[in-house]
């Protein structure tokens, strides 16, 4: 049975970005339901079906790798003047926070048919379905993407080729208890609808 629209509206209108200091690092994600949230990504619409896209799940242990490899990107591609000793205490923190980062990264399946832009948009497409699956699941997601995610250091630990690029990191976990659910708001859609109706309609 599909969901009415009142039912996918208050799924969309409910999805926030819950933090990693607001998970739960104690309770881990099964890894079914790991598996059944990048599935449902996959359904993302994607010029081709070329499905561009590659999901580098961290759990556990692996966790501390990702930590170790986002260390050393973060110091590979942040000039002296703008290093922050805060900025990379907090980069060695936030993996350990979440039970689950996904690296998600844009896999170049197009050619020269389809332009890479295509591709990324497909993939930002998929990390939606994602995260709605996760709040849909009772999860909590949040969406990183910080410079150090193209720097050589990380490229080369996800083994990406010379058009593919992460877009990010998705960190998914439960709630922590007592966590007040982030209320947000948007300007009113009638300023950003342009109607264009055919001349004489």
């Amino acid at each position: 049975m599909l969901p009415t629209l009142a039912q996918t509206t208050a799924l969309i209108r409910h999805r926030r970005s819950i933090k990693p200091q607001d998970l739960n690092p104690a309770r881990g994600v099964e890894r079914e339901l790991v598996v059944e949230l990048i599935e449902n990504a996959t359904w993302a619409p994607n010029h081709g079906v070329t499905e561009p896209w590659r999901f580098h799940v961290f759990q556990d242990e692996a966790r501390h790798e990702l930590v170790r490899e986002m260390e050393r990107a973060y110091r590979e591609v942040t000039p002296a003047a703008e290093f922050r000793e805060d900025k990379l205490q907090k980069i060695g923190t936030n993996p350990l926070l979440a039970p689950v980062v996904i690296a998600c990264v844009m896999e170049r399946h197009g050619g020269a048919k389809i332009p890479s832009i295509e591709e990324t948009e497909a993939l930002a497409c998929a990390l939606q379905n994602l995260m709605l699956s996760a709040t849909a699941a009772g999860l909590g997601s949040y969406w990183s993407s910080p410079p150090l995610l193209d720097g050589a250091t990380f490229r080369a630990f996800l083994n990406l080729g010379p058009e593919d690029r992460c877009a990010g990191l998705i960190y998914i976990g439960w709630p922590r208890e007592g966590l007040n659910w982030p209320r947000s708001a948007r300007a009113p859609v009638a300023e950003k609808i342009v109607w264009r109706a055919a001349a004489g309609a």
